[in-house]
């Protein structure tokens, strides 16, 4: 079963929060400010957060950038996961996934169904590695960012998570690049 192992040293990730929306702001963007009051209670730092509109380009731009920084672990983006016509996180983002992470929008699905029954479907929460660096996709409410960390990142953003975590593998993410002599 999984537990924390208060033996092993807690490792703080830096952590950059997106928030797709065409109307909100740093103010009002609930979603943003939920994830990041979070991840600081955590003990992990947050090293960018902004928002960007729902359009695919800007998006995308974003992520590519973040995750060629050095100063962040993690990407997570909330918003612009639904169905409507602006609702282009997915897309923006799953074709530059060097790797998907399918586990995690089963077990948000999971989560999710739990508390919001079959309403679940209306999510298409993703998550994958870009230049080695995590980009977790997340719905624009906060109640799905909420059910998201409290559930999931906290725990798989903890080195101290037995019987494994993402930060233990950060450091052989872009291991491909060094095999056979090339780096």
């Amino acid at each position: 079963m999984a537990r924390i192992d208060e033996t092993r040293p807690f490792v703080p990730v830096k952590i950059a929060v997106l928030t797709v929306s065409d109307t909100r702001t740093l103010e009002d963007d609930k979603s943003g400010t939920t994830l990041s009051e979070r991840l600081l209670a955590a003990g992990h730092i947050l090293a960018e957060r902004t928002i960007v509109t729902d359009d695919a380009e800007k998006i995308r731009d974003r992520v590519l950038s973040w995750s060629k920084d050095p100063q962040i672990d993690v990407i997570i983006s909330t918003g612009g996961t639904g169905f409507t016509g602006r609702d282009v996180t997915p897309e923006a983002l799953e074709p530059i996934f060097e790797k998907r992470m399918d586990g995690f929008s089963e077990v948000f699905h999971r989560i999710s169904y739990d508390k919001i029954g079959t309403s679940t479907i209306q999510s298409r929460a993703t998550g994958g590695v870009v230049n080695a660096t995590f980009v977790f996709v997340l719905p624009g409410s906060p109640g799905a960012c909420r059910d998201a960390w409290d559930n999931i990142l906290q725990y798989q953003l903890d080195y101290r998570h037995m019987p494994c975590n993402f930060v233990e593998i950060m450091p052989r993410l872009n291991e491909h690049l060094t095999r056979g002599g090339k780096g």
